[in-house]
């Protein structure tokens, strides 16, 4: 605080007394504009990655009210609630892919050189490098910095949510871009080295389709139990390891454990199986760029 004389304060009081009070009227009222006019401009102004952002979070919240429309109608119970929709879906998936591996009425003793139009063999590139890319970072960069920077039931609700979008982009990755290269490689065009790349990339696609149609919900499940349960005994907040502490003698929890290890090893495996596919492909496609 800056020290004041008494003679400041005594001909602030004298001008006090002299001043009219319209006059004060009128020097508040500026003050008071004055005021609101540098709150304005001190504001903070969203900008464009601001909006942006607002703008996309609509556009999803928009989707997904829509989607919870859909889930109100008859149609929908039917098929997802009385059948089982994830028999069907890899049925279709295995007929797709016999469809393209093996079409009709087109055989020919002499195959010709098949060239894609610059589009599709854009959409190729793109799906083959977003599906390898997002393998490399949900394995290794994503998972193993989350699980030792934050505390387990975090990391626990953060794969909570992008474990079935993981692999439901990673399937319907795979699947364009071996739509594209048996379009680019019919069946009899194979030699041994192509037909390793389609068993590859087929064994990929069933995998990451298999595990998000079967293993990822019930993993899902299991981790909002599992964490559940130790967050009533005031576990879970460890970070970069696991410590069951008293649960350890908990036959229930202990049983919730066993199966959520055995469904999240089989998950791990089957991800490496797809990153060894996947590496096998840009092996494949390095192959071909020498050759060019």
């Amino acid at each position: 605080m800056c020290a004041r004389s008494e003679n400041d304060l005594v001909d602030t009081v004298e001008v006090k007394k002299y001043v009219p009070k319209k006059s004060l009227r009128k020097v508040k009222q500026v003050l008071d504009r004055e005021n609101k006019d540098n709150r304005s401009e001190m504001s903070i102004k969203p900008d464009i990655l601001a909006v942006a952002t607002i703008k996309h979070k609509n556009l999803v919240n928009a989707i997904y009210g829509l989607f919870e429309c859909c889930q109100e109608t008859k149609t929908y119970r039917v098929l997802f609630e009385m059948t089982q929709p994830a028999h069907v879906v890899t049925l279709l998936a295995v007929s797709v892919i016999a469809m393209l591996m093996y079409p009709q009425g087109q055989f020919n003793p002499k195959p010709d050189l098949i060239k894609l139009s610059p589009l599709l063999s854009l959409i190729y590139l793109s799906t083959f490098m977003m599906h390898f890319g997002s393998q490399i970072w949900m394995t290794f960069v994503s998972g193993l910095s989350l699980y030792f920077n934050v505390p387990r039931h975090t990391f626990g609700e953060v794969q909570k949510v992008l474990f079935p979008r993981y692999f439901s982009v990673n399937s319907f990755l795979s699947l364009v871009t071996l739509v594209i290269f048996l379009k680019m490689h019919p069946a009899y065009s194979w030699d041994a080295y192509v037909g390793i790349q389609v068993g590859s990339m087929v064994l990929c696609f069933l995998l990451e389709l298999v595990i998000r149609l079967y293993l990822a919900p019930p993993l899902v499940q299991l981790t909002i139990i599992k964490n559940a349960i130790e967050a009533k005994a005031g576990l879970g907040m460890e970070i970069g390891k696991y410590n069951p502490g008293p649960l350890s003698k908990c036959p229930h929890y202990v049983k919730i454990h066993q199966t959520f290890r055995k469904v999240h090893m089989a998950i791990a495996i089957g991800n490496l199986i797809t990153m060894a596919c996947t590496t096998l492909h840009l092996h494949y496609l390095s192959q071909k760029m020498l050759v060019i």
